[in-house]
């Protein structure tokens, strides 16, 4: 039975009640009432709400997978989780997914024409603003007046100190979606007063500049690399973040920042991460293993952290009828991915590379099982078996009925780094080289028995950042990155890169650049006046 090391379970009923009922309109302060003492009269009592600050990426409330929900007014399910919203946004648009439900409004999003109206986008804005206000109250409540107030001291008062950074951390990663997804954000910080103002406004270069700001400024206050219990954040985590924000600065700002993406990503490198040996088992049941490549992951548990928008998720939407392979109970008919994914592979065995791991006893690879002839027939498409709820060791999971899942989900992983610093260099960044950009690229292709790169296959005249883009595809699928990666390289929206159904289109077909960008709810809008929508919404 794998244990989670943030333990998310043990969350006072207190802190429960609290914060959901300052959810209901998913866009107002915490109410006064959360800052219960008894919530923070001990050393324990913070450990749980920091549990609370990491558990939001991973459930939904506190009592399972329904019931007792953070966000009022959704779907617990499917609307406010935060992974499965994630994927929803980063994946589903491009041509990595599809989805063969009628659920209100999802087939929306690979057709790429969403509404500020989506109720699966008001569910997405309203989990990271959630997770960003229980982290604000935390900062709030372990100051060290209030730490001195309840008569903590000692190691206690310096443990809880230490953990301020990460939770700085943790906002700083949610303000970071928010600035990615939707361009804007509402923007509360822990100065904040509680209960008094309607919030106010961040557009994207003012995100960017807090978002770095606040990575730089703690950047030396987190606990070093490695050294901290798995599941939670280090400087590690801190430098990853600042490497994927640098390599997207010229669509968040119009400005270049390839030399500072190389510089953060080289600290990662450093860092003492390695390589998994084994491409398969970073999304299997025990992938907690895998810290030599994990940077920052979120800890999932099939008896612990119960939900329907976890991993969970990836090991049911993706199977049916094959479901024993996926190691779950039964399959829900849902998600595939394209001919575009499909053809980034050489072959879709796995001979000539590993990574290419798609459902082959039932749905088959055949160009005419790939075909998607119509989106919502299940056995069109590409069939992903990526991941897994079963472990490599061959050992029992935690849920034995099969319904949720153990698999842990990547935030950061060392390959991811390799990349960044690949495609900076060839941007144009300093403080990098080519030679070096290529052995990077290698390593991750010896992984996966691929054919390795030879240096001109990353020169312009052999499309090398074509290239690059497309390893990324390969390594980094189902991962929540190609949504932004595609736009980085102006193909979202444009004509230039077409895929099965994009634009609702059989043959896909360009969309409104609009697209690049999600709208603000108008829910949101309606609560608070102070924010803006985006442009063509």
């Amino acid at each position: 039975m794998k244990r989670t090391t943030i333990n998310i379970w043990i969350l006072a009923g207190v802190l429960a009640a609290s914060v959901t009922s300052c959810s209901k309109k998913l866009d107002l302060f915490p109410q006064n009432d959360f800052t219960s003492e008894n919530a923070y009269s001990s050393a324990a009592g913070y450990r749980s709400v920091l549990a609370k600050v990491y558990g939001g990426l991973a459930t939904t409330g506190n009592t399972g997978p329904a019931g007792s929900s953070d966000i009022q007014g959704l779907d617990e399910g499917s609307q406010s989780p935060f992974i499965r919203g994630f994927f929803n946004c980063q994946e589903l648009p491009t041509d990595e997914a599809v989805v063969a439900w009628n659920d209100q409004t999802i087939k929306d999003f690979h057709n790429l024409r969403w509404s500020s109206s989506d109720p699966f986008l008001l569910g997405m804005y309203a989990r990271p603003i959630y997770n960003i206000m229980v982290g604000n109250e935390y900062l709030r409540e372990s100051t060290d007046d209030k730490l001195a107030s309840r008569n903590i001291t000692g190691a206690d008062a310096d443990a809880i100190r230490k953990t301020r950074a990460e939770v700085r951390f943790l906002r700083a990663f949610n303000y970071w979606v928010m600035m990615d997804i939707f361009g804007k954000s509402t923007f509360i910080d822990e100065s904040n007063v509680v209960g008094t103002t309607l919030p106010g406004e961040k557009n994207r270069a003012e995100l960017f500049a807090y978002i770095e700001a606040e990575l730089k400024a703690i950047e030396n206050e987190m606990a070093p690399v490695k050294s901290i219990e798995y599941g939670r954040v280090d400087q590690g985590a801190c430098w990853a973040l600042l490497a994927r924000l640098y390599l997207n600065a010229e669509t968040y700002i119009g400005a270049a920042k390839y030399t500072e993406a190389i510089t953060y990503a080289k600290k990662v490198i450093a860092g003492g991460y390695s390589l998994h040996n084994n491409y398969r088992e970073l999304f299997m049941a025990d992938n907690d293993k895998r810290t030599n490549e994990f940077i920052f992951a979120v800890n999932c548990d099939g008896l612990r952290t119960k939900s329907y928008g976890n991993t969970t998720f990836f090991v049911h939407c993706a199977s049916g009828d094959d479901h024993d392979e996926f190691g779950v109970g039964g399959g829900w008919y849902g998600y595939r991915a394209t001919k575009g994914l499909a053809d980034l592979f050489p072959d879709l065995s796995g001979a000539t590379d590993k990574r290419a791991m798609f459902t082959t006893s039932r749905y088959g690879t055949s160009p005419a099982q790939i075909a998607i002839s119509d989106v919502s027939v299940f056995d069109n498409g590409l069939h992903v078996n990526k991941y897994r709820n079963i472990r490599s060791d061959g050992g029992p999971i935690s849920d034995v009925n099969r319904d949720f899942a153990d698999v842990d989900f990547p935030i950061f992983r060392l390959s991811e780094m390799y990349l960044i610093y690949a495609e900076a260099v060839l941007r144009g960044g300093t403080g990098g080289d080519a030679a070096t950009a290529l052995t990077y690229l290698n390593l991750i292709r010896a992984r996966a028995g691929a054919t390795p790169f030879a240096a001109g296959d990353l020169t312009p005249v052999n499309n090398g950042l074509q290239n690059i883009l497309n390893e990324r595809g390969r390594e980094l699928y189902w991962e929540g990155h190609r949504r932004t990666d595609l736009i980085r390289y102006g193909l979202l929206t444009t004509g230039t890169y077409l895929w099965p159904w994009k634009g609702g289109v059989a043959s896909g077909t360009a969309v409104d650049s609009k697209y690049n960008i999600f709208p603000i709810p108008a829910a949101n809008r309606t609560a608070n006046p102070n924010l803006s929508q985006n442009t063509g919404y």
